[in-house]
């Protein structure tokens, strides 16, 4: 399977972070690819004040995109996350799409991040999100898939569900910041490949994308034993990757931790 990780720049404008990311790909689009990543509120700058506003172009603008994106390059698209407004809430929230452009899956971000910044300032997404309730399957020619959206990946019960389902890699759109990407990034993303001994892939904006939120970068792939199969650094960069899912098999009887699970009395 060939998975292509776009790790876009957020511009002030929607349209010029479409084209931007065109012109990123284009040179990708006589090869074969499986999946095609991008990451949280991928054309979305990452404050609270651009949600509701953004959000209004999503359905129209964004969503026509990805899936004309979709039957042009023939794969299924993992469409990051852009804020989706529904019924008068504004959800984070992924779409995914097949490779004949039709949406096959809808995941809104079940835990909002929130943080307390060591000078003294906050983020909630919580002042202006809603929480989704669903978890995020979905069926491929490939098996089942998972769903993450950034701060989820820190709840181990959450990739636990979704590996019981099935899933055989959680994609994981994300938009981890300076603060703490640096201490938690990559040692969350092992973390859930180890417990759970599937693949894990987080795909974020570059550093250099538009607003106050410092946005870390080091999109990342990883195999069920833990290994870092690539990560990127802070800059605008895109990477085809090539797995082989047979490596989950390898690692549950190498190492059978799903398989020896128990249930352990209360």
């Amino acid at each position: 399977m060939k998975i292509l990780m776009v790790q876009n720049t957020v511009k002030e404008r929607i349209d010029d972070t479409l084209k931007n990311i065109e012109s990123l790909i284009e040179k990708y689009q006589s090869e074969k690819i499986d999946f095609l990543v991008l990451p949280e509120m991928f054309t979305t700058p990452y404050q609270i004040t651009s949600f509701n506003d953004y959000g209004k172009f999503t359905e129209s603008k964004v969503l026509v995109w990805l899936k004309a994106l979709a039957i042009r390059f023939n794969t299924y698209i993992v469409g990051g996350s852009v804020p989706e407004i529904d019924k008068g809430r504004v959800y984070n929230t992924t779409y995914v799409f097949n490779r004949d452009g039709n949406v096959i899956s809808k995941y809104q971000k079940v835990h909002l991040f929130s943080v307390n910044y060591p000078n003294g300032n906050s983020f909630n997404e919580a002042d202006v999100l809603s929480r989704g309730t669903d978890l995020g399957v979905f069926d491929t020619e490939f098996g089942k898939m998972g769903l993450m959206i950034c701060f989820d990946v820190r709840f181990p019960l959450l990739a636990n569900k979704l590996m019981k389902k099935g899933s055989k890699i959680i994609f994981v759109p994300a938009a981890f910041n300076t603060f703490t990407g640096p201490m938690h990034w990559q040692v969350t993303f092992r973390a859930r490949a180890i417990d759970n001994q599937l693949f894990m892939v987080g795909v974020s904006p570059s550093r250099e994308s538009f607003g106050d939120y410092n946005t870390y970068g080091h999109s990342i792939l990883v195999d069920p034993f833990g290994y870092v199969i690539t990560e990127m650094f802070s800059e605008e960069e895109v990477r085809l990757i090539e797995i082989d899912l047979d490596e989950i098999n390898r690692a549950r009887t190498s190492i059978p931790i799903v398989k020896s699970e128990v249930n352990i009395k209360e």
